[in-house]
């Protein structure tokens, strides 16, 4: 199927009345997967509409956070900006705010400035423009380049503060013809100014924003009759004296065409639907005009004309008869035939190229995100059609148009009252999932394929999946929604392609990539049941490259004139040049001078030097039976620069360990004379030694393994706390049955096989709780506030124990998003 239906959400049944039909609905969908959407629920107590603003992220949606949002009218945008993590909400009285996060928490959020323009509803809101745009070339998919694949397109900021750095804010314009602008100065201060959009000022019942490449913005009006003009207008925003100043200037205007159509003259009395086909594409517009029953939609594109000059001028002045004047026009490029009533129209978001040989390949590969937009019905049915030429791509029946048979089912259909139908969508930023808000504040989330339902060869299904993985993976977009696609047989596949592309990029950009592609790693790997102890080694991965960084960047270098390397790099070199295996014989070879901190620092990371050394013996008493790769831990026995990673940390604990006792990691062993931390250091470096050349990979020898065998009689093999499995959704949606769900109710998780054989690893219920980054026990029902992460589950506690700096380095690491890049939720007090 094209198009089919992931999971819906619902409330818990409330009165039919509770209704309010007449209300407009509107969402909004995050590059970071969060959707805020408002719904028109009366409450029972007030019997008045309360203005909510609900957010989830698409992999909880029945965790909804619902923001009572100060409106005193009803909502009538939001918009989120270009990272994701602030939102606008605009009313029906003029009010716009911006909200954003409070302490980083995804279900944590606060008002913190606004803007008004009082007693006139907004109509239409957006932020202005970074400057940042990319397209995606399709034809290009194949290269080894990202750069090439992902080109950046030369587009100016809409206001640029000193060095060109872009000002942020928002344009806004309101039923009455205001154009307002606020921009946000980086002392947190707001500058706004309105202005009206021309001098004959009159209705505008809707309106659009986008944005040119030279810095301009563009604004599209209606006054929602379809026998007056769409109206355009460039506004030119500076700021002067500490003023913002607004110029506006008029642009061409167009009549649809359905309106000089003869035999449609009076059919479609008001346009319903004015949307820039997207943001930064000012120059292409969707229009859609209705009656009660039926609408036609209409695409138009701005362009330059020649304008014919008369003969007589040719005469007198040559000059005008080599160059022909130019003028701006708008010209139809594709009109529907008469269709159902349009309820909701999304349009989509990723950038994709749209030259002639990138819509051939496109067209040839059957990779369609991006190019089509979605209409949504009355009837319950949603479309999707082609951006361009408006052709049905992909059709949806609502469950009520399932054709009736004969005259009675017809009749008795039309006593059944209003249909559910979607009065607010939006398409995810990279198309292959839809959101849509229905009559009854239910959210259904839509699957769409990337073929469009063309059934195609794996290989093919998989580039797709890839080129959109990749450019998840440059742009730092969260890729939720192209998990929906990934069967569990893709798995293995997707993890080793998007592992060679990686390697083909530059050493900075590798550089840059490097956690983002071990967490995406780690989220592929959730999906097939024969890869699932691979999580693990992933998020284990992520924790110890953070580690490795935050303790090397504690060193200090001993003299004050700079030397050419940092102490944490000259360990790196000098632990790669000797491969002694004796750890005191490499130590000598450092200075120890700059490995001398202050005690209290030291005792403070206990807790992360702990985990590193129980990882090290874990690994190694895991050695003998590396036959089963379905245990944790198995992927870094073959890790050449993990293992590397372990082997410079254990020698920075030696040093630390001489100067202050208490900081090494604790080993219960069974004879008080053995020197624990240089027996794992042997053994580790021989390890080491196997693997670290990546294309010349050796097995380890006999007596290495024999070794490791003697392990679990020399020491206590400790308890490797791994992160739980997640409890998200996206593994429940991959046999592809509908799924319901209830707002504010956690769904029992049955039925999700890969778990069940998972949790030999991961603690029961019942025992002690950890925080996964601080490595400190919680006890069995914590009574300290938690915050998990939406992607991979990791628990860690909201308030810091410890003041100490080093702590402090450690914690800014992932203060803002979890070290796997997901968001951070604050969860129930009573989440054991």
């Amino acid at each position: 199927a094209a198009m089919d239906l992931a999971y819906v959400c619902e409330w818990e049944k409330r009165p039919k009345s509770n209704h309010c039909p007449s209300i407009p609905l509107v969402c909004a969908w995050s590059c970071r997967n969060l959707i805020a959407f408002t719904t028109d629920l009366r409450n029972e107590e007030e019997k008045d509409l309360t203005h909510m603003v609900h957010i989830i992220d698409t992999e909880h949606p029945w965790d909804v956070y619902s923001v009572n949002s100060g409106h005193a009218e009803v909502i009538t945008c939001l918009e989120w900006d270009q990272s994701g993590s602030r939102l606008l909400s605009a009313d029906a009285d003029g009010h716009i705010k911006c909200w954003s996060m409070t302490d980083h928490l995804a279900n944590s959020w606060e008002n913190t400035v606004g803007s008004m323009v009082e007693g006139d509803p907004v109509v239409a809101l957006s932020w202005l423009h970074n400057g940042v745009k990319l397209a995606l070339h399709v034809e290009k998919s194949g290269a080894s380049n990202f750069g090439e694949k992902f080109s950046r397109v030369k587009f100016s900021p809409s206001l640029t503060l000193f060095g060109g750095k872009p000002m942020e804010g928002w344009i806004a314009v309101t039923i009455s013809g205001l154009v307002t602008v606020s921009l946000l100065k980086p002392n947190g201060q707001v500058l706004t100014s309105t202005e009206s959009l021309c001098r004959l000022r009159c209705r505008v019942a809707l309106a659009d924003v986008a944005f040119t490449g030279g810095g301009n913005i563009v604004v599209a009006t209606s006054d929602g009759s379809s026998t007056s003009p769409v109206q355009f207008y460039k506004v030119c925003v500076s700021v002067v004296n500490e003023k913002c100043k607004i110029d506006t200037e008029i642009l061409p205007s167009l009549f649809m065409r359905c309106t000089t159509d003869p035999a449609r003259k009076d059919k479609y009395p008001a346009i319903t639907h004015l949307k820039f086909l997207a943001r930064d594409m000012s120059e292409q517009v969707l229009l859609c005009a209705s009656n009660q029953n039926s609408s036609i939609v209409e695409c138009w594109s701005l362009r330059k004309e020649g304008l014919p000059v008369n003969n007589i001028f040719q005469q007198i002045s040559p000059v005008v008869g080599d160059k022909q004047p130019m003028i701006l026009k708008w010209r139809i490029l594709s009109a529907t035939n008469d269709l159902d009533r349009v309820s909701a129209v999304a349009l989509p978001k990723l950038p994709i190229s749209l030259t002639n040989t990138d819509l051939k390949v496109a067209n040839d590969t059957k990779f369609f995100p991006g190019l089509g937009l979605a209409l949504a019905f009355h009837d319950g049915n949603v479309h999707i059609v082609h951006r361009l030429s408006l052709q049905t791509m992909a059709v949806l029946y609502g469950s009520s148009s399932q054709r009736p048979v004969d005259e009675q089912t017809i009749k008795r259909q039309r006593t059944a009252g209003p249909l559910i139908h979607f009065k607010a969508m939006q398409l995810s930023w990279t198309s292959l999932a839809l959101a849509g808000i229905d009559s009854h504040g239910k959210l259904s989330m839509l699957r769409i394929s990337p073929s469009m339902g063309h059934v195609l060869d794996m290989n093919t299904s998989l580039r797709h999946l890839l080129f959109l993985l990749e450019y998840c993976m440059v742009t730092g977009y969260d890729w939720w929604d192209i998990l929906l696609h990934v069967q569990p047989n893709m798995v293995q596949n997707l993890v080793e392609k998007l592992h060679e592309e990686y390697m083909r990029q530059s050493a900075a950009l590798q550089q840059v990539l490097a956690t983002r592609i071990v967490a995406m790693k780690a989220s592929l790997c959730k999906l097939s049941s024969s890869t699932i102890a691979r999580v693990c080694d992933y998020h284990a991965k992520l924790f110890l490259i953070a580690i490795s960084c935050t303790l090397k960047s504690l060193l200090r270098p001993h003299f004050l004139n700079t030397p050419d390397k940092s102490p944490g790099d000259r360990l790196t070199e000098i632990c790669s040049k000797i491969t002694d295996i004796d750890i005191d014989k490499v130590m000598i070879n450092l200075k120890t001078e700059e490995f001398v901190l202050e005690m209290t620092t030291l005792q403070s990371l206990q807790q992360l030097i702990q985990w590193v050394g129980d990882f090290v013996l874990y690994l190694l008493a895991s050695l003998p039976n590396q036959g089963s790769p379905v245990r944790p831990g198995h992927s870094f026995l073959r890790d050449g620069a993990s293992l590397g990673m372990f082997r410079e940390l254990m020698v920075v604990i030696r040093i630390w360990g001489l100067l202050k006792p208490s900081c090494l990691p604790v080993y219960t062993a069974t004879s008080d004379t053995q020197d624990s931390m240089s027996l794992l250091f042997r053994l580790l470096t021989k390890l080491w030694l196997c693997c670290r050349e990546e294309n010349h990979i050796t097995e380890p020898d006999d007596t290495l393994i024999d070794e490791c065998c003697l392990l679990p009689s020399q020491l206590l093999i400790p308890n490797i706390d791994w992160l739980p499995i997640n409890d998200g959704i996206i593994s429940k949606l991959q046999n592809k049955q509908l799924v319901r769900l209830q707002f504010g109710k956690a769904p029992g998780l049955v039925g999700h096989t890969v778990s069940s054989q998972f949790d030999a690893f991961v603690r029961a219920p019942g025992q002690p709780k950890i925080d996964h980054l601080r490595r400190l026990h919680l006890g069995a029902y914590p009574t300290e506030e938690c915050k998990s992460c939406t992607r991979c589950g990791c628990v860690t506690m909201l308030k810091s124990p410890n003041k100490v700096t080093a702590v402090k380095q450690w914690e800014q690491r992932w203060i803002k998003n979890c070290l796997c890049g997901g968001l951070w939720r604050r969860m129930p007090l009573s989440y054991s």
